[in-house]
């Protein structure tokens, strides 16, 4: 009861910091909320001292931003968030029918991710439901790679022009009703789903190889009954990473919400910050933390219904089995491709500008052809290359260290991930810019600053079924202390799998990189950063391709080299035999005769 106590008292301290923080956010950023209000509302109007100072008497600014905040929570229980400093309107209303609509996008991307998910690794409740998994089974990936690589704000912009548009099968732009919501709905569904599927799929063979899946099928139990049961048992450890993206799904769709003109939560908090509307961005960003508090309670009751008391009683097997034997040519094919890509566009120029020869398709003198102002396309890739994948790799070492370090720490990560996984990567963007300024590094520092959450949350489950593995209870009897068993059996355990997601979110941070550059918060033109390649040629994705294509092929080959490169381990060959796969067992010598002993 205490603890339970203690983390709500945790949560809402922390929801009230961030919303404190919010709320004095253009006094953090050194900027004039009453500028900026004036210019949202009418960019033509001439700012002067006398209209600044009107503007400041009538959203209160004279007050200071303490009053304000202190007025804001007051009128929270009664049903009031104030006003909208921007159009005069209650806030509650409009917060909630966007929280309403981002709910419903939510809904119908799950269900997208979730069919996903379920293709992903239906080889492997195949197999595994026929008995026909063991140590040979090949670490595979290419198409999940793919799909997790997509750039989501690129896969909307497509999916819009080219079956919205040119097709006319589904409509592209508004929110009228349901059949708006299929493309949004792909366009979020089919990365989120993929990264959960490959989670899954990893430890599918782990609990088809444990003692109750023989004994079911000795009993005669059908293939496809026990490849349900093996479902079961792994649902419990993904589920507090499904709570998150759950969240993320909501909070994270800015950029898809841009691009079929939505108006979700994601999109109005976002026009509050850039606006510095604070009524409706505090408010936005409370019922961001809320829904997060809800989902990831949700997500903790529904594991502990599925795991039952067995969790309690320390007698859950560890789903912790060596990956199958990984391919390794797909990797070192991957990798000399992108080599190679970098390689020939480096000795070329991405600056150069040729209007003669802008929008030209491929060819020999320009292998991916020429954008709007005519620059070379591979030239840019090739540069931007350097930036991106420095960025991404460094961003990703450090929420693996970050999140393997708190998911260790359940009871005070645990509020923590939920807080920091509802803000989303745009209003983080703006409130590190907040603090440290706007610069190059402002949009790592902000990706930096949520990463981590996922693989903290994933830690966390994953220790806490290792935590009541039978042979943990047996080892604490002879007497094991905590770090024999944190660096003796908990961490091999749980670092493998960890590590695999956060090779799998690489390109999801590469992605996440892109996209606040594509809604402008990132590197600035002329730099040929991948997400600003994307952003400048998205208006002329119908008419020249090849300049969105590039980039975005880039990108998906980055994600098969790290999901091919997670997918497995590694085996050295001798030259007479090689090594045994990892899940087949060495065979049993054979039993010696026992000769029946003589009656005396």
């Amino acid at each position: 009861m205490r603890r339970s106590v203690g983390a709500l008292l945790w949560r809402a301290l922390l929801a009230v910091l961030l919303v404190c923080f919010v709320g004095v956010l253009p006094w953090l950023a050194r900027t004039d909320p009453a500028l900026t209000v004036l210019k949202a509302r009418a960019m033509e109007r001439e700012a002067t001292p006398e209209v600044l100072d009107a503007v400041r008497r009538q959203i209160g600014l004279d007050s200071g931003p303490s009053a304000l905040l202190g007025e804001w929570l007051a009128g929270l229980p009664r049903g009031d968030a104030g006003r909208s400093w921007l159009s005069g309107e209650p806030v509650l209303p409009g917060v909630g029918h966007a929280l309403g609509v981002s709910l419903l996008l939510t809904g119908t991307a799950l269900a997208v991710a979730l069919a996903t998910a379920a293709l992903v690794c239906a080889r492997t409740l195949r197999d595994g439901a026929r008995r026909r998994l063991d140590g040979r089974r090949r670490a595979g990936g290419t198409t999940t790679a793919v799909l997790a690589a997509l750039p989501e704000f690129l896969t909307a912009s497509v999916l819009a022009t080219v079956v919205g548009v040119q097709l006319g099968w589904l409509p592209a732009l508004g929110w009228y009703g349901p059949r708006w919501t299929v493309l949004p709905a792909l366009a979020l569904g089919l990365p989120a789903g993929a990264v959960l599927g490959r989670l899954l799929d990893d430890l599918l063979p782990g609990a088809f190889a444990e003692p109750w899946a023989t004994a079911a099928a000795a009993r005669g139990l059908g293939g496809w009954r026990i490849a349900r049961m093996a479902l079961r048992r792994c649902v419990p450890a993904l589920l507090p990473n499904a709570g998150l993206f759950v969240v993320g799904l909501t909070g994270g769709a800015v950029a898809v919400e841009r691009v079929f003109d939505i108006p979700g939560l994601g999109r109005t908090t976002l026009q509050a910050a850039l606006a510095q509307d604070l009524p409706v961005l505090q408010t936005g960003t409370l019922a961001l933390l809320l829904l997060g508090a809800a989902a990831t309670a949700l997500a903790h009751l529904a594991a502990r219904l599925l795991t039952g008391p067995a969790l309690r009683d320390g007698v859950v097997p560890t789903l912790h089995r060596r990956p199958p034997v990984a391919r390794r040519r797909p990797p070192v094919v991957y990798g000399v491709l992108l080599l190679v890509v970098v390689g020939l566009g480096l000795p070329r120029d991405p600056l150069a500008l040729d209007t003669a020869a802008r929008l030209q398709a491929p060819s020999l003198s320009a292998p991916f052809g020429t954008d709007a102002l005519g620059r070379d396309v591979l030239a840019r890739v090739a540069h931007g290359a350097f930036d991106t994948l420095t960025l991404a790799v460094a961003v990703s070492v450090v929420a693996l260290g970050t999140g393997v370090l708190l998911g260790l720490l359940p009871r005070v990560s645990g509020p923590l991930v939920d807080t920091v996984n509802a803000v989303p990567p745009v209003l983080g963007a703006l409130l590190v810019t907040a603090v440290a300024g706007r610069g190059a590094a402002t949009p790592a520092l902000a990706v930096a600053v949520v990463a981590w959450a996922p693989l903290a949350a994933h830690t966390s489950a994953l220790l806490r079924q290792e935590r009541a593995a039978p042979h943990l209870t047996a080892a604490r009897a002879f007497g094991a202390g905590p770090l024999y068993l944190l660096r003796r059996e908990l961490l091999p355990a749980v670092l493998p799998p960890v590590l695999r997601h956060a090779l799998l979110r690489l390109p999801g941070v590469a992605l996440a990189l892109a996209s606040l550059t594509f809604l402008g918060l990132g590197a600035q033109p002329p730099s040929p950063e991948w997400g600003l390649l994307l952003a400048e040629n998205q208006p002329y994705a119908e008419r020249a391709p090849w300049a969105v294509l590039a980039p975005a092929a880039v990108l998906a080959l980055l994600g098969a080299l790290a999901v091919s490169a997670a997918g497995g381990r590694w085996t050295v060959r001798r030259a007479s035999h090689a090594v045994r796969p990892a899940l087949t067992p060495p065979p049993a010598p054979a039993p010696a005769p026992v000769r029946a002993r003589p009656t005396p």
